[in-house]
């Protein structure tokens, strides 16, 4: 009794004790077993428990001999009939991403597998970060490591509702791509929403606002933003970008802009530290603030009050050092060529020309028109072949051969071999984009320069033997599987109409060979498998 009233429990079952020494044997086999070998047990497992469950309800071994005796009485007609119609809808998927791809530049199916499918498995596209999202508490050194990107917004481009749609109003064509309206749509959401807009029902507008893709629409909810707080900054950005149809009306809405948006800067100063999320409103007011004052010192550049303008964009540049990445200097670049004021140029462009910084083409292009301007006026091809060059004209020769190794697109739009457009609203490095925004806003100043585009065409040439084209566009993928798709369904037409015999035979080979695994394993699972994993997992 003393003994037995501890526990309460009699003795072990010896059959108990072998299964449990099994089981932990199996345990141990399993735990030290390679993690293949670990999953391959699984799926096993899983397999074998599947067929045990759904064998009855399912059939499969009824279905499988069904479906099997199905394909064996198919006539050469069905196959015809089957390769024909398959080479029709692969030929249209392909002819319509071909046009997709031609009037947008990607590929429909990949665009809507990252839009809308990846999103539901889980997944997170994967996009460049865009250069005026750095605020003004990030260091120097972290952008300087960051990778160079690719595609940038344009420093210098116009304004939507004052320039873009007057070319539309006259020629009736959209100045603007799709892809660029759409990165500019992803950068406004970027630069002006953050996490507490849902606080604000102002800014909950707005931010419905810049998803909008018809340009109506964001200008009605603008204005409905503006109803409900009248110094929502963010509402007067966008009608002044596309609701006014001057820059004067433009630069009405931005100085509204400032001021709402400065009050707002202020209020966010006090309390940024507080949470995180008042850090994230911050980084928008900053961006808001910042992107006015660069929008009202263009508007003033164009109003021709040039230098109101550089001393706007000189002191937004010393409120905010931290914001390199933005490419101001570039605005700043252009209007003091403007002023012809030659000894400032040389000196932004000895803080801002370094290797540690991205290169651009109104850096290099700039610098090589600095260089041609002190040699180009006396210049001569003729002269210089007899008696060589001196060392200033090298030195402006060299510069040339430097911008040209970055962007060898500018030089024909310069020299007016190709046709000027309106500039986009973002721009490849080193691409035509890049070149195309470049010219039409420097070609006037090269032109002042007497001699410098003479010099320009007597030397770019020799920078290559062949000028390069990049960016080169490359093909999707789909179009490629598409078009392979297409082609091999119409030679397995063609092949089952002229030897339909023949093609039969090897399609029932075909399916014959991809069904045998399967019948083997609906066959042979409760014979092979099921015992061998009954009697590791649940012993007698």
């Amino acid at each position: 009794m003393a003994e037995g009233g501890g526990s309460g429990r009699g003795p072990p079952c010896p059959g108990a004790d072998a299964a449990l020494r099994r089981w932990e044997q199996l345990r141990r086999r399993v735990t030290a077993a390679a993690p293949w070998a670990r999953g391959l047990l699984a799926v096993a497992a899983g397999l074998g428990l599947f067929y045990l469950v759904l064998r009855v309800p399912l059939r499969l071994r009824d279905s499988l001999a069904a479906v099997t005796m199905f394909l064996s009485t198919l006539t050469p007609k069905f196959y015809f009939a089957l390769t024909v119609t398959s080479s029709f809808i692969s030929g249209l998927i392909f002819v319509f991403e071909w046009w997709h791809f031609r009037k947008y530049g990607t590929s429909f199916i990949e665009q809507v597998s990252v839009s809308h499918l990846r999103p539901l498995i889980g997944g997170v596209e994967n996009s460049p970060p865009a250069p005026a999202a750095f605020s003004a508490g990030e260091n120097e050194t972290s952008r300087q490591n960051m990778p160079e990107c690719k595609v940038w917004r344009n420093p210098l481009n116009l304004f939507r509702g004052a320039e873009y749609s007057r070319y539309m109003w006259v020629t009736g064509k959209e100045p603007l791509t799709y892809y660029d309206m759409n990165l500019s749509a992803q950068d406004h959401q970027n630069f002006f929403t953050c996490d507490t807009d849902a606080l604000r029902p102002s800014d909950t507008v707005m931010q419905k606002a810049w998803r909008e893709r018809n340009p109506q629409a964001r200008i009605k909810a603008a204005h409905q933003a503006l109803e409900l707080n009248n110094d929502c900054a963010t509402a007067y950005v966008l009608l002044a970008e596309e609701e006014a149809t001057t820059i004067v009306d433009a630069e009405r809405y931005f100085k509204q802009a400032l001021k709402a948006g400065e009050m707002i800067y202020r209020k966010s100063q006090n309390c940024h530290s507080q949470s995180p999320q008042h850090e994230a409103q911050l980084r928008r007011d900053t961006n808001v603030l910042v992107y006015v004052k660069r929008r009202l010192a263009m508007c003033a550049r164009k109003l021709g009050r040039i230098r109101e303008a550089v001393k706007m964009m000189r002191d937004l540049m010393k409120e905010f050092p931290l914001l390199s990445m933005l490419n101001i200097h570039e605005n700043l670049l252009e209007a003091l060529l403007e002023l012809q004021a030659y000894a400032d140029v040389q000196a932004v462009l000895a803080k801002y020309d370094d290797i540690s910084l991205p290169k651009s083409a109104a850096i290099c292009y700039t610098a090589a028109l600095l260089k041609a301007r002190a040699v180009s006026e006396r210049f001569s091809p003729e002269t210089a072949s007899k008696r060589g060059l001196s060392t200033a004209e090298i030195n402006a020769v060299e510069a040339i051969h430097r911008a040209v190794e970055f962007n060898p697109h500018v030089p024909k739009y310069l020299l007016e071999m190709k046709s000027l457009v309106l500039p986009p609203e973002h721009i490849l490095k080193r691409g035509d984009s890049e070149a195309v925004a470049y010219a039409f806003f420097h070609l006037q100043h090269w032109k002042r320069i007497e001699g410098a585009l003479n010099l320009l065409h007597c030397t770019w040439e020799g920078t290559f033997h062949e000028v390069s084209v990049y960016p080169q566009k490359e093909l999707p993928f789909f179009i490629h599987f598409t078009a392979g798709l297409c082609s091999f369904s119409a030679m397995l037409a063609l092949l089952t109409h002229q030897f339909p015999e023949l093609m039969v035979v090897f399609a029932k080979a075909c399916f014959g060979t991809l069904l045998s695994p399967f019948s083997f394993v609906t066959e042979n699972i409760e014979v092979l498998l099921l015992p061998r994993l009954w009697h590791q997992l649940i012993p007698l």
